[in-house]
């Protein structure tokens, strides 16, 4: 008999809008969170019997969420069902508490001198936050409870920091009669020591933790984010934690928290590497392909593929790039960036303010550099995803230098989809950097002359071992696709 697995996260694997006729036209969801999940569920299909629960992002999801269960139109594809959480809800929990709070927290993004202030004004938001998990946690209650033999066993997936209460009110929902239903909970962002985590009012961080730990495991995309959330689960909560030695035990570490045991693994997600090599050679992607060779004309080419995410850090990585122009004229006409970009939370002001950062700084660029015959950065803000895949398939050097990061799948697609081979450039603080450090140039995020150095130094290198590095790196990110990461972690609900 098939498994009964439940996923639940904040954004979908289809979002719907309307067209000019007021029909409803679905198209993929967006972002490594959504990938990872739906190409593990497709690969398990066969074994496990799945739906996907998630929030409504439109007015056309909103149309969708009223009629329950979004029928997929892709053969294999998940059965989608859409909350209708209110919008005033869903704007003060996901924006408010979820993106302008928890995000910074575990991204270290605060400017301590002014900010978070925890009024008021953030009471309520957070009541938000709580109403909308709830909601989650009754809808993933309601589907199990349609499972006719709740002792086969419901194992339920739920997904990152949007999420963080639902697995301990899940678990009050179902009660005794469900006992046997796995519950994880995975987080996709890193993880705060216990001094940055101390920011958060008590309350709220004791209920985070205590949230999670409703799961019967809780999974990370690296050691030191698991680390430093069993470190918070003693030190903020007095939770008795035991922990595995070093050297990729399974599970890294135990917590007894009101009388309940949660397993806390590493889980990293690598890439499907045949499926990602066979959608690089689409004919969409091989137009960029061939439009890249034009613009490059002979150039290297040092590309990046980002969100306008304040933890991406892409101002430093221009001005990094700025300095290689600046110190090492020899590239003057030799070298060309490819900034790819895609809008990100433009609702907040930050995010906004960030964006018209990029942009100026790339035109002071092109302005102090460009020449009649050679333009040296091309930024381009805006969500390609078959540009994207083209630009990491003709990268000379791949810059990914986040402030911190959960794991970042583009310094992984990068050396998959290299045709030539490219040096990756690669910040430290990103998960990543886990598995990927021996054969990428590592990197201070902060120091944009010791990135300017790695960049030379990436352009410098010989084709030979330019050829290995790569071929090394696809490995390592073939090693732990979509379809294990998520097999690893149903796995471990049903020990």
């Amino acid at each position: 008999m098939k498994k009964r697995v439940l996923v639940a996260s904040n954004r979908g694997p289809v979002s719907y809008e309307f067209g000019a006729d007021g029909a409803l036209i679905g198209r993929r969801g967006g972002g490594g969170l959504v990938a990872g999940v739906a190409e593990g569920l497709a690969a398990m299909a066969s074994e496990a019997e799945a739906s996907w629960i998630c929030a409504a992002l439109s007015d056309a999801d909103r149309a969708v969420a009223r009629q329950r269960i979004a029928d997929p139109e892709e053969p294999g594809a998940v059965p989608v069902r859409m909350l209708d959480i209110p919008p005033d809800t869903f704007g003060r929990a996901y924006n408010n508490v979820a993106n302008s709070v928890l995000w910074f927290i575990q991204h270290l993004l605060f400017d301590t001198p002014n900010q978070p202030r925890f009024g008021r004004d953030f009471r309520r938001d957070w009541a938000a936050y709580l109403a909308y998990n709830e909601a989650f946690a009754d809808a993933l209650a309601d589907e199990a409870a349609q499972v006719s033999a709740p002792s086969a066993g419901v194992r339920t997936l739920i997904q990152d920091y949007h999420l963080s209460l639902a697995p301990r009110q899940l678990r009050d929902k179902l009660g005794g009669a469900y006992a046997d239903a796995g519950i994880a909970h995975f987080s996709h962002t890193p993880w705060a020591p216990p001094d940055y985590y101390r920011l958060l009012p008590a309350e709220v961080g004791e209920a985070l933790l205590d949230g999670m730990l409703g799961a019967d495991h809780v999974g990370f995309h690296a050691d030191r984010w698991a680390a430093a959330f069993l470190d918070c689960c003693e030190a903020i909560l007095g939770a008795r934690v035991s922990r595995a030695d070093e050297g990729g035990a399974d599970p890294v570490g135990r917590v007894v928290h009101r009388g309940h045991v949660t397993e806390v693994a590493v889980h990293p997600l690598g890439v499907d590497a045949p499926g990602l090599r066979a959608r690089a050679r689409a004919g969409d992607v091989q137009a960029h392909v061939t439009a890249f060779g034009q613009v490059a004309g002979g150039r290297k080419l040092i590309v990046r593929v980002d969100r306008t995410e304040l933890s991406k850090n892409i101002v430093r990585g221009l001005i990094a790039y700025r300095e290689l122009l600046t110190t090492r004229p020899e590239w003057h006409g030799r070298v060309v960036h490819l900034a790819f970009a895609y809008p990100s939370r433009s609702a907040l002001p930050e995010y906004r303010a960030y964006t018209a950062q990029v942009r100026r700084i790339a035109a002071e660029i092109t302005a102090e550099f460009g020449t009649p015959d050679w333009n040296p950065l091309i930024l381009d803000v805006k969500d390609d995803y078959p540009r994207s895949l083209a630009a990491c398939a003709v990268a000379d050097v791949l810059l990914v230098n986040p402030i911190r990061d959960g794991m970042n799948l583009v310094a992984q697609e990068g050396p998959v989809l290299s045709e030539r081979g490219c040096v990756l450039v690669l910040s430290r603080e990103a998960g990543a950097a886990a598995t990927l450090a021996g054969d990428a140039l590592l990197v201070n995020p902060y120091d944009v002359s010791e990135t300017a150095a790695a960049l030379h130094q990436a352009l410098a290198m010989p084709d030979a071992e330019r050829r290995r590095r790569t071929e090394a790196l696809a490995a390592i990110a073939a090693a732990s696709p979509p379809a294990r990461w998520l097999g690893d972690q149903l796995a471990s609900l049903d020990r």
